[in-house]
């Protein structure tokens, strides 16, 4: 709303300053700022009426938590603050009419629902929450209209890379003059850096484009329900899930800005997308939001984002990664939500295969990965066969969540080094 304010006094006024309301980097740093402020000064209010309201956490399981006594009674729902902070910002300084900022809003606001309905079923009705088939419907709701919207808006374009000159001793990356819908994503590694999900498609004769697009959409599908469910399970540990996601979301912010810079995206030869500069606001807003929750978040957590937090987080960052085609760099840049994912999949396939012979066979001490590190010794069943028992002893839980926010910083890192690796 203020952008449009001042743009209007800008054009009919001539007001000193307005004109400032125009930059990206301005309109970034406040969202930041402001956001920042929103999550520290609303979180200690939300903290109060939730304990006041007995929203609070039951206590965990010791056998999986050496530390669950300490968080009983701490309140959960504490997504909710993340999104406040994130939303009112982007309302102030976004551009309300652009279609990407309208995609991160929705994704914010949908996902931030679904994580609400299971978090109040959680301390109201089930301890079990939803049950995961009404979650994975709702993600994959979001991904379907995600893609469909990048599909048929008129908006959604991009000035593709088409080729490179030699000018003297210099080399100068040409985008096509007009924008145009393409189904081009960044593949890392590779020379020219970009693939088409209609060359897989290819034997659709003149359905290629459609059936490209197809394609684009039940990946973009698949692409939002994995992360967000890998978000989920990488909220175990205070701070844990915040921390990693706004170094993930620094990065992105970091992809968008220059995917919308015409001269930055010529030197990096990827792709030009007109208007995804509204994302580094929408990104700079989140920021600013997770950092003001690990304020309270951080060990020992005041309070936990519960799922209302960690469905939100995952679908956003997936989201993001889509609407600049870079989806295809996740699994590097969110190796860590990945991981937490997988060890899930391979200890509970792992542990159905034992007792079919009657065994108690683990991968992993405990799954997702992350349980693993803080098992103390001797605490595991005498019948368990674990193939990978380690750590062997017990890490403190703030150890733990530096350590895997480490791993984030190397790998976010290594996802932008990858636009110059080919």
């Amino acid at each position: 709303m203020l952008y449009y304010l001042f743009r209007y006094l800008d054009d009919y006024t001539g007001l000193s300053g307005a004109r400032l309301w125009q930059y990206i980097s301005f309109r970034s740093l406040l969202a930041l700022v402001l956001s920042l402020l929103i999550s520290m000064w609303f979180g200690q209010y939300f903290i109060k009426w939730m304990k006041s309201h007995g929203a609070n956490e039951t206590q965990r399981d010791e056998t999986i938590d050496p530390y669950g006594v300490e968080k009983k009674g701490v309140p959960t729902m504490g997504g909710i603050i993340i999104i406040v902070a994130t939303i009112l910002p982007c309302l102030l300084l976004g551009r309300l009419r652009n279609i990407y900022m309208l995609l991160m809003l929705f994704t914010t606001a949908w996902l931030g629902m679904l994580g609400f309905a299971d978090d109040y079923m959680k301390m109201k009705i089930s301890k079990d929450g939803l049950r995961p088939i009404y979650k994975l419907l709702g993600q994959g709701f979001l991904g379907l209209c995600v893609g469909l919207t990048l599909w048929l808006s008129p908006d959604a374009v991009i000035r593709e890379n088409i080729t490179t000159e030699k000018q003297g001793l210099e080399q100068v990356v040409i985008h096509k003059s007009e924008p145009v819908k393409s189904t081009i994503t960044t593949i890392p590694f590779v020379k020219n850096n970009n693939f088409n999900y209609g060359n897989i498609v290819s034997f659709c004769g003149r359905y290629k484009n459609a059936a490209g697009w197809i394609l684009f959409v039940l990946m973009t599908t698949f692409v939002v329900v994995a992360v967000s469910n890998g978000s989920n399970m990488n909220d175990g540990m205070d701070g844990m899930c915040a921390g990693n996601a706004a170094i993930i979301c620094i990065a992105l912010g970091i992809l968008a800005y220059v995917s919308s810079h015409i001269h930055m995206a010529s030197y990096l030869n990827i792709m030009y997308i007109p208007g995804s500069e509204e994302l580094v606001i929408f990104l700079c807003a989140f920021v600013g939001a997770l950092i003001g929750f690990l304020w309270y978040n951080a060990y020992p957590a005041q309070v936990f984002m519960g799922d209302t937090g960690s469905l939100a987080i995952g679908g956003i960052i997936a989201v993001t990664a889509v609407i600049i085609h870079k989806e295809l760099l996740i699994p590097l840049l969110c190796f860590v939500f990945f991981i937490e994912s997988v060890s899930v999949l391979l200890q509970t396939n792992y542990a159905r295969l034992g007792n079919r012979r009657g065994e108690k066979w683990r991968v992993f001490k405990r799954a997702p990965i992350h349980d693993a590190f803080r098992i103390k010794p001797g605490q595991l069943p005498s019948d368990f066969k674990v193939l990978v028992n380690w750590p062997k002893g017990c890490w403190l839980e703030s150890k733990i969540t530096t350590r895997f926010w480490i791993v984030t910083i190397i790998l976010a890192a290594l996802t932008i080094v990858t636009l110059k690796i080919r």
